[in-house]
């Protein structure tokens, strides 16, 4: 018996910010043949700066994205902080500015998001085999401002909401904040192999009892 692991997302997912092998997916992917005592193969489908507008384009037209996929026994999912760090920047940070912009951000991330969601269980339809989906949540990458705390405690629990026997939701907001000098890479966006750890450490934590 084996497995195979897609991840899709963003910079999290490539592990951006870490070295070679230290980024979440692969560490995730070591922790989950120990506990499943099987070869685990993977495939790692990040892009850096993909936003949830366009994972949505990717899941709904890229034959690559959809074939892995409905190949997968592991789905892992990490996006949405590129919505917030695209807005907040498009403004300057601009204090006057800065909540309508997250707040519509927000609003077009959480329908993009249902969309992402709606394409994976269709691509899942049928399948003969039992699968798991496994969606990373947001820390906060702007801990300084009080509108990016806000977002990020928003679309968490929006997308903690898609929890189920099948999704699991790794929170990581806590380990983070507050955390951020150990746990972030030197850009203070990204995270660096200690933080990547704490991810994988959190989605393995959430258990494979549907593979197993």
């Amino acid at each position: 018996m084996s497995y195979l692991y897609t991840a899709i997302g963003d910079s999290l997912t490539t592990g951006f910010g870490a070295l070679p092998g230290n980024g979440f997916v692969p560490v995730y992917r070591r922790m989950a043949e120990r506990r499943l005592r099987a070869p685990v193969g993977s495939v790692n489908l990040g892009i850096n700066g993909l936003t949830t507008a366009a994972l949505e384009q990717r899941l709904s037209r890229d034959p690559m994205f959809r074939q892995a996929v409905r190949d997968a026994d592991i789905v892992t999912l990490s996006i949405g902080g590129n919505d917030l760090i695209k807005a907040a920047k498009a403004v300057s940070f601009r204090p006057g500015h800065l909540s309508p912009a997250l707040e519509r951000a927000l609003y077009a991330c959480k329908r993009n998001f249902s969309e992402i969601m709606g394409s994976l269980w269709q691509l899942k339809n049928g399948s003969r085999r039992p699968y798991i989906i496994r969606m990373v949540g947001l820390y906060n990458p702007y801990p300084q401002l009080s509108e990016a705390t806000d977002w990020v405690r928003q679309f968490n629990g929006y997308v903690a909401g898609y929890s189920s026997n099948v999704c699991g939701f790794a929170s990581i907001y806590y380990e983070f904040a507050g955390n951020e000098r150990g746990l972030l890479s030197l850009d203070h966006v990204h995270p660096n192999g200690r933080g990547y750890r704490v991810i994988a450490g959190k989605l393995d934590a959430l258990g494979y009892s549907r593979l197993g």
